[in-house]
Parts: C-alpha cells; structure tokens; sequence
C-alpha cells in the first residue's frame, strides 16, 4: 500500500502542516492547527446515510481500503478493533468509519458482512465511483489502477488513518504499522479520559 509523502499531504491541506507530536501527546502526525474534517454523504453498510456529522461527539477514526484485500486492510481493522476493546467502557465513544476505494465490488451489505467480522460497530461507506473519488480527494487519497491477479484484481492504496475530534475536527494523521496500544492511547488523548 502507498504511503503519503509529506509534501503532498502538506499541499493537500494547505494552511495545517503535520508535525510530530512531543512524548506527553499525540503519537501520530498531528495537524497544525486542526481544522474541520472535510464532510462527505455515502451509503453506510449499516443501511443509513453515512457522514462525518453523524458522530460528532464521538472521535472518528476515519481509513479507507476494500474488502477483498488480504494483507494490510485486514491488519489495519484488527489493530483499530483491539484499540477498542483497550478503552473498555469508553470504547463506545470512538467510531471507525471505513471508506471504500472499491466501489465495483464494495457494496453495503458486502461491506457489513466484512467490518462485522472486525468489531460489529464499524460503519463502512460506498456510493457511485464519482462519489467515493471526490472523498478521496477531499483527504489525498491515491488508489492504483487494477493489478491483476489470479480470479481478480488487487488494488495498491494510501494506508493511513485519520483520527478525528469529538467536534469533527481532523487532528492527526497515524500511518500504517501503528500498535493498537498506539491507537489507544490517541484515542484516550482526544476522548480526553486518563489511561
């Protein structure tokens, strides 16, 4: 899967930079200053309209990926479940929500089926091509072309999650290859509770 470059995601969004974030804080790049999460409206594999707005109060763990692959997808949601389960009680005021770059395949009910082997609280999000790549877009998200592989295709894209406030403001930036004790421990930090 791709990596951002730093530059690019620098240009993406303009006036905030990605640092990294001192001991006693974030672990992830943080964006500074935060701004609000670009907004979008999918179809939610839970059968409603699936937006930003819906969890505010909550933090968001915003990543994209597809069902149908077999290496870091399935590694992301494992860590990002665990994650949950280290915050206990709390656990029910985080949100992962995960956006398909595969919409050919990614339907909602294929996607529940697929998050609900991970945590039955994921909420993943598919719509029209058109649509999911304006929400690529809006978070510099690069997908490749096909690459063809034995009974289908695979697919190469950015493998990063975006960790979004409780007010829906987009407030750090964590790459592949982070522990769930990683993942918790920002989560606590943004839900502002004491680990």
């Amino acid at each position: 899967m791709t990596r951002p470059s730093m530059a690019l995601l620098a240009l993406f969004f303009c006036s905030a930079t990605i640092t990294a974030a001192s001991d006693s804080s974030l672990i992830a790049g943080v964006f500074s200053p935060a701004r609000a999460a670009p907004d979008f409206s999918l179809r939610g594999s839970d059968g409603s309209e699936l937006t930003l707005r819906r969890y505010r109060g909550k933090v968001v763990a915003l990543a994209f990926g597809y069902t149908s692959c077999t290496a870091v997808c399935p590694v992301t949601l494992g860590v990002l479940a665990a994650a949950r389960r280290k915050l206990d009680a709390a656990a029910d005021q985080v949100q992962v929500v995960y956006v398909t770059v595969d919409p050919e395949r990614d339907n909602a009910e294929r996607m529940r089926k697929f998050l609900h082997g991970f945590d039955a609280s994921f909420v993943g999000g598919t719509g029209s091509a058109q649509q999911l790549a304006a929400v690529r877009a809006q978070y510099g998200i690069s997908v490749s072309d096909k690459i063809p592989i034995p009974g289908g295709y695979a697919l190469n894209h950015s493998s990063y999650i975006y960790l979004i406030d409780r007010d829906g403001g987009l407030r750090a930036l964590m790459p592949y290859g982070h522990s769930a004790d990683d993942f918790a421990h920002d989560m606590r930090i943004l839900l502002d509770i004491q680990g």
